[in-house]
């Protein structure tokens, strides 16, 4: 038997991770006597989309039954996906449409000369991240912020592998970690979409599946992040919690690196305590 096409694999995936999350009242149903299922049956979606219950069946399965366009937007609509996740459920499947290519090995992901020397001027913490979120670059009030990335061996530089790291953040004192996980994770399933097979993505999530039930907990809901921004609150024992936006900035390549710049709102507390972290900063790198 051969083997399922990854991107029908990870269509099946989706599909079942999204029908899980809904309930009979949401769509207007009847719950009927007991359930052995969380979410809906197979046959109850079928329904909602018009399809025959083998069909949505062998589609869950990851076999390559290539549903047309008006059968995704049946299944959206059933599914009751918002523009991201639609536009997932299209990506994955036009994917599985056509036969996988010959894999070629991965070019080493670059950060322009000038994306840098971007970075070096700009008076707020800011870092490049690949497309699998590994740390590319960043600039000094990163590490102010963030503490020295040298101090990890490169392969380690990954911001999904930093924040389910227990001697990091094991008592996830951060009051937002798991919605900052969340958001990496979606940012990693939108990659995944585009190459389900890339080596470093396998990897990546091979590792934390195994050693992380968190991750495997979070991983498991198939959320999406196309672009992501955000609030985080930083615990900084030299200055006290810092509250910070962040906001993502697409760089070019396709797929290609993405810039994560942090700010603080102008005349804040917030930009004071980090004016002052940047101060103490530049103050150790001078002795």
């Amino acid at each position: 038997m051969s083997r399922p096409h990854p991107y029908a694999r990870e269509l099946g995936d989706f599909l079942r991770a999204r029908r899980g999350r809904l309930r009979p009242h949401d769509v207007g149903l009847e719950p009927g006597g007991r359930r052995k299922v969380t979410g809906l049956r197979r046959e109850e979606l079928a329904l909602l989309a018009g399809l025959s219950t083998d069909y949505y069946q062998r589609m869950e399965q990851g076999r390559e039954v290539r549903p047309s366009d008006d059968v995704l937007d049946a299944l959206a609509a059933a599914l009751g996906l918002d523009g991201e996740e639609r536009r997932h459920l299209f990506t994955l499947a036009h994917a599985a449409r056509r036969p996988m290519p010959a894999r070629a090995d991965p070019e080493p992901e670059r950060v322009p000369d000038s994306t840098r020397r971007l970075l070096q001027v700009m008076d707020t913490p800011a870092v490049v991240l690949g497309r699998h979120l590994d740390l590319l670059d960043w600039n000094p009030m990163a590490e102010a912020l963030l503490g020295d990335p040298d101090a990890y061996p490169p392969d380690r530089l990954n911001m999904l592998l930093l924040i389910f790291d227990d001697t990091l953040t094991g008592d996830r004192s951060c009051p937002d970690w798991e919605r900052q996980a969340l958001d990496y994770i979606g940012m990693m399933r939108a990659a995944v979409a585009t190459d389900p097979t890339h080596p470093r993505a396998t990897a990546i999530i091979g590792e934390l599946s195994i050693r992380s039930a968190e991750f495997r907990r979070l991983w498991a809901r198939h959320d999406v992040r196309e672009t992501v921004s955000g609030t985080k609150t930083f615990r900084v024992p030299e200055v006290g919690d810092v509250a910070l936006d962040w906001d993502t900035y697409p760089l070019p390549g396709n797929p290609g690196p993405v810039m994560l710049v942090f700010t603080a709102e102008p005349g804040s507390t917030d930009a004071d305590r980090l004016r002052l972290l940047a101060s103490l900063h530049a103050t150790r790198l001078i002795r």
